[in-house]
């Protein structure tokens, strides 16, 4: 094998995380990534000079590494970060993914877009001003979105003489808020200044009373194999394949994604909702048959047995089966402008591969993400609130809860006259 083929292997070998940024308005989320960008050496020479050169035309003092993220012209204009913007990098050890988002609480939304695939999420707190409202949010956020690492970012610590009363004071109480959260299970500090560099990529010699590892040391290393689910099978079915030509002429493979779990040849499988078993003949992708299919690769099963199988079917094993039902509880954050959610409104829920009618029967209460009181006795649901609410469907959902599945826990909810997507939903029961 040649260098460049066994290069390209053992990039594609290495390990992925996504990890999702957010903090309030000028807390310098874009600054870190761009940071992060361009100490770990992962921008091109033409990107750096097309940042130097627009720094110097707004005349900035420093090169404004936030510009090689907020991309639309908008948030070049207004120093802010609007849309989802997600980037790409790789050092030796890991592959990333990055969802920058919004700091505004309009864009409350856009954060659960960007947080909904994320295994970590970095919120950053402006030293100086501490813990405020839009901590709290986004950390509630990630909660809910079952975001198990947590790395709380203290920036800015060059305008408060990197003081380590000021991070421990802010670090002591945010410990105190998250201790009401449910599923955040690691939970990291660390102080730096984005701005010059301090703990983003290397060590800062400015906080020699940090006994802890840089930022990116711990994004390479941060261990995520267990956030999946390896012990649930499940297998929402998109397409049945049926080529039409001689050499695959008896073929008949169901394509879709492994939502979670582990499927092998020689399985016993059962398809749900009709409850026929069957065993698993064998399993394929691009490159050919493979001995064991998990999340989230997507493959072709073809089972032993003709058994009449169709998209929004699911395959599972008999004696670990999803919930089966049409009356759920569940978590929605509202992402309409234009349309509130209403008692007895009804709607087109996408579940996995299945879509169905869905009538909201109630609202139980919404969330204050300031307090995380509960508020109940409300009306309807406006742009980015969060809530509980129950709903029917018109056919069954084969489903697990959000805590135990993300894949099979989590729905939209659809216009559908207008095919908007409304909401996104995790259930809860």
């Amino acid at each position: 094998m040649s260098k460049a083929n066994t290069h390209e292997k053992g990039y594609l070998d290495m390990g992925l995380l996504r990890f999702t940024t957010a903090g309030s308005v000028d807390d310098g989320k874009s600054t870190l990534i761009g940071r992060l960008l361009y100490d770990s050496k992962a921008i091109f020479e033409d990107q750096l000079e097309a940042i130097e050169n627009t720094s110097k035309q707004r005349g900035d003092e420093e090169v404004n590494l936030a510009l090689l993220t907020d991309g639309l012209r908008a948030e070049r204009e207004q120093g802010i970060t609007i849309d989802v913007a997600y980037r790409y990098f790789a050092t030796p050890k890991r592959k990333f993914i990055i969802a920058d988002t919004p700091g505004h609480v309009q864009y409350t939304r856009n954060m659960v877009t960007g947080a909904s695939t994320a295994n970590l999420a970095i919120i950053l707190i402006d030293a100086r001003k501490g813990v405020i409202e839009q901590t709290r949010r986004h950390a509630f956020i990630a909660d809910l979105l079952r975001i198990q690492h947590i790395v709380l970012c203290v920036n800015k610590m060059d305008l408060v003489d990197y003081s380590e009363a000021t991070y421990h004071a802010i670090i002591d109480e945010f410990r105190g808020f998250a201790s009401r959260l449910r599923n955040i299970v690691d939970m990291t500090f660390i102080p730096i200044s984005a701005l010059h560099g301090d703990n983003v990529v290397d060590k800062s010699d400015k906080m020699p009373w940090y006994g802890g590892a840089s930022l990116l040391y711990h994004l390479e290393n941060v261990y995520v194999a267990t956030d999946d689910n390896h012990v649930d099978p499940r297998f929402p079915v998109q397409w049945v394949i049926r080529p039409h030509s001689n050499e695959w002429h008896d073929f008949r493979g169901y394509s879709g994604r492994v939502a979670s779990g582990v499927f092998k040849p020689g399985d016993d499988v059962v398809v749900c909702p009709s409850g026929f078993t069957t065993k698993i003949k064998g399993i394929h992708t691009m490159d050919g048959e493979v001995k064991e299919a998990f999340s989230p690769m997507s493959v072709a099963i073809t089972l032993e047995d003709e058994i009449d199988i169709s998209r929004g079917d699911m395959l599972a094993k008999p004696n670990n089966q999803p919930l089966v039902g049409q009356d759920i509880e569940a978590m929605i954050c509202w992402f309409s402008e234009a349309k509130q959610l209403q008692p007895r409104g009804k709607y087109i829920l996408r579940h996995t591969s299945n879509e169905t009618k869905a009538i909201v029967q109630d609202i139980r209460y919404k969330v204050d993400i300031e307090t995380l009181h509960k508020v109940e006795g409300v009306s309807s649901f406006s742009l980015n609130e969060i809530g509980r609410v129950s709903i029917r469907t018109a056919a069954p959902l084969l489903y697990d809860t959000y805590r135990k599945n993300r894949t099979t826990g989590s729905f939209i909810l659809i216009d559908p006259f207008t095919n908007e997507t409304l909401a996104a939903g995790m259930i809860r029961s």
